[in-house]
């Protein structure tokens, strides 16, 4: 088990192999002890550089979600909107729904780091850059936190739908994670706020949350575009 000429264990490894261990036998089958042995380590070991299982659930997640790519200001064409935009980010994220189907459904069902954010677009950064993205392309303020809510909305719905098509399970984990106390401390919900100045002030608005609202306007949204087809 001590071999010396063994590949040190780290948080990267672990969260690496935590993934492709889910990727291939779903989120239910990832225990320490499995994740143990295929580390050729003690469970126990695991806790010196991870908390347990939700210190471990949010590590996979934020490998995962950091991996979409919101345009820069400048990577688009200079006749490229909002739309383009949008489609952009929607392409790269049902890209690692279709890449990570027994996965996304992680992604999208973990509290976001500020409570008033939603999944998928639930990193920090990427909703900085996201907001930031569409106020550089032309929408007020009021008007990115409307888009951002109808968008997000969107992707959940058909990636859900997409990935449970495709025989992925949708409900989180059941299988505990904790076999003994970890070492390391579980910081996430202390999170500044103070590098993503467009989402501090767009706060109040993406705390707002009418559910019924949202669905009727949706709906309506839906009703007028498929109106629209069929009538042509």
């Amino acid at each position: 088990m001590n071999r010396p000429d063994r590949t040190p264990l780290t948080r990267d490894r672990i969260i690496e192999a935590a993934i492709e261990m889910a990727d291939r036998d779903g989120p239910t089958a990832l225990t320490m002890r499995r994740l143990g042995q295929a580390l050729d380590v003690e469970a126990m070991s695991l806790y010196h550089h991870v908390n347990g299982r939700e210190d471990l659930l949010e590590g996979m997640v934020a490998r995962l979600v950091d991996h979409v790519e919101v345009p820069a200001r400048s990577q688009l064409g200079p006749a490229d909107g909002w739309q383009a935009f949008l489609q952009h980010v929607a392409h790269d994220i049902r890209s690692l729904a279709v890449e990570h189907p027994n996965l996304f459904p992680l992604v999208a069902t973990r509290p976001p780091a500020a409570p008033w954010l939603r999944p998928p677009l639930r990193s920090l950064r990427i909703v900085e850059a996201f907001l930031d993205g569409l106020v550089a392309r032309g929408l007020p303020d009021e008007e990115a936190v409307r888009v951002y809510k109808v968008f997000t909305g969107f992707l959940l719905g058909h990636l859900l739908l997409e990935v449970a098509e495709s025989g992925a399970g949708t409900a989180p984990p059941e299988e505990p994670f904790d076999e003994g106390d970890a070492a390391v401390p579980n910081d996430d919900q202390r999170v500044s706020l103070d590098q993503y100045p467009t989402l501090v002030r767009l706060a109040e608005g993406l705390r707002t949350h009418d559910a019924s609202a949202d669905f009727e306007s949706a709906l309506e949204s839906l009703l007028d575009r498929l109106d629209g087809e069929l009538s042509q």
